[in-house]
Order: C-alpha cells, then structure tokens, then sequence
C-alpha cells in the first residue's frame, strides 16, 4: 500500500509538470506541426506513466486517463481543437458495486449464460465508481467539471445506442473528433463509424496491456472491429427501410441489444480475461481493498500506519 501510495504521488506530480508545460507550450504557438512538436515530449512521457502502479487498477485507471483520453485530447489541441471540457454526477454505484465484489463467492455457482453478465455488470459498476470519483475529485480540487460517463447503458436500444449516447461517453467524446469526423469528411460517414470503431479496438488492446502486461490476442480488437460492422449495417438498414426496420417495441430492441453485446463480450472481450485469469487478480484486489477499507473504519490510526 505504501508503494502504490508513493507511486500516484510521483505520478501525480509528473503529470501536473508535464500537463502544465503543455498548457504553457500551446499558448504561445499556433496550431499545427509547431504545436504538436512542442506537445510531443508530453506525449512520449504519458505511456510510461502507468507502470508505475503494481495494483492492476490503479494503471488501468491511470492509462486510460493518461495513454487515451489524455493523449487524444492533446493531439486535439495540437490541431486547434477543444477545449478540454465537460459535466458529471456524483457516484450512484458504491454500495452496488461492493456487493457485487461479495457476491463474487457465486459467480463460480453461476449458469454459463449468466457468468458474462456479471463480468460486465462487474466493468461497468468499475468504471462508474472510479470515473465518477474522479470527476467528484476534480469537482473539489479544481473546480473543473469533468464530462458525463454513462447514460444508463441497460436502456440501450441499438448498438449506435449503445456506443455512442450510453457507454463511457469520454471515449465517443473523443473518437468523434479525432477519428470519426475527419473519416466522414474524406470517406463518408459509414467508414467514419468504422474507423472510430477500429481505433476503439486498437486503444482496448492498449488497455489490455497495461492490464495483464502482456501482449494482446486481437480479439478485443476483433470485439470492437464485429460491433463496428455491425454498427454500419445497423445504420445502412435503418436509412434504407426508413427506420421501420428498428422500430420494435423499445423493451424488445432493448433485450437483443444487450444480448448481442453480453454474446459477443463472452466470446470475444472476457475470454482472454477469464483464460488468463486475470478476473480472478482484479476481483481479489477489489476485495483487499475493501477488506482495507473495512480495518480502516474500524481502527484509523492502525490503518494509518499501513499506509
């Protein structure tokens, strides 16, 4: 506990260093080629960063912060777009997300079916506590407001739903700008769809290797490169029948949505996971955490000392 203490005090600190050179660096020249080439020092520090967590969530949080979002949006300010900018809410899953972490004993008893679900509901009860922290962090510290993650993604109705208005909206927030849009304006909006999709893809695998510090299978890219196809066709065949096509009852276009995604999530994104058993890792941290957190309300100034 010391260590990882230690290590997101130096990570901190280089981060808030190499953060506000850029924002220095980016005042005083245009955007373009003498921006970016200012920004690119930054851009080579933040991938190193993360390694310096053991705790497997502390650099999965920190990668996707610092090797995704952040790196995305400078290479967005480096071409004059932005800035960077946002709204959140308080964290809504704390005490759901720990029971689940208890409840992890069952999921050994779980039906085949059934061991997906609670792998993603487990993903997605992860993300909405630690970002929504985040942005709870930022809220008080800064005063900065942080962009929404999720918007209840169980109602998703389409998969275009699903990405793109529901799931961990930082990632479309800045996919759409980087990716998407400059795709549409050359190739037209079905290969901008695509390609946002692809890249998505490619930045998991990233993820994944700071996950399991191991190199990746592709299969959470081939994850992300099926939704995509599937995505556009979605879309071709809403635009070609009108719509009629996708106007089943909402609670119906709800269950196949998130049938298909638990479906293609078990084959192709947990798989690597659980035959790593990796999920076995990532639960057991959650649970000494909370085991720590526990001691703590119990006796403060022991729990001090381990920190």
């Amino acid at each position: 506990m010391a260590s990882e203490v230690a290590a997101l005090a130096a990570v901190s600190a280089a981060a808030t260093v190499a953060l506000s050179y850029a924002r220095l660096a980016t005042s005083r020249l245009a955007p373009g080629i003498p921006r970016l080439a200012a920004l690119l020092p930054v851009l080579l520090l933040l991938p190193f960063l993360p390694f310096a967590f053991s705790s497997i969530h502390l650099r999965t949080i920190s990668a996707f912060f610092l090797v995704w979002l952040c790196a995305f949006k400078l290479l967005l300010l480096a071409a004059g777009h932005g800035p960077l900018h946002p709204s959140l809410p308080l964290p809504r899953f704390a005490a759901l997300f720990a029971a689940l972490v208890s409840a992890r004993c069952y999921r050994a008893r779980l039906p085949a079916w059934a061991v997906p679900a609670f792998d993603g509901a487990h993903v997605y009860l992860m993300l909405e506590l630690f970002l929504a922290s985040a942005a709870a962090l930022a809220r008080a510290l800064l005063g900065a407001e942080l962009e929404p993650q999720f918007d209840r993604p169980y109602l998703a109705s389409s998969l275009r739903d699903f990405w793109g208005r529901r799931w961990n909206l930082m990632v479309p927030g800045v996919l759409r700008p980087c990716v998407y849009r400059p795709v549409r304006a050359r190739l037209g909006p079905a290969a901008g769809l695509l390609a946002a999709f692809l890249v998505s893809g490619v930045m998991h695998e990233v993820m994944f290797y700071y996950i399991t510090l191991e190199a990746g299978t592709g299969e959470v890219a081939a994850f992300f490169a099926l939704h995509g196809a599937c995505a556009v066709a979605e879309r071709w065949c809403a635009g070609r029948r009108g719509g009629g096509m996708w106007r089943l009852p909402r609670p119906v276009a709800t269950a196949l949505t998130l049938a298909f995604v638990t479906g293609t999530g078990s084959w192709l994104f947990f798989a690597p996971v659980i035959r790593s058993g990796l999920d076995k890792a990532i639960v057991a941290e959650c649970e000494g955490m909370l085991a720590f957190l526990e001691r703590a309300g119990r006796n403060p100034a022991a729990a001090a000392r381990l920190v």
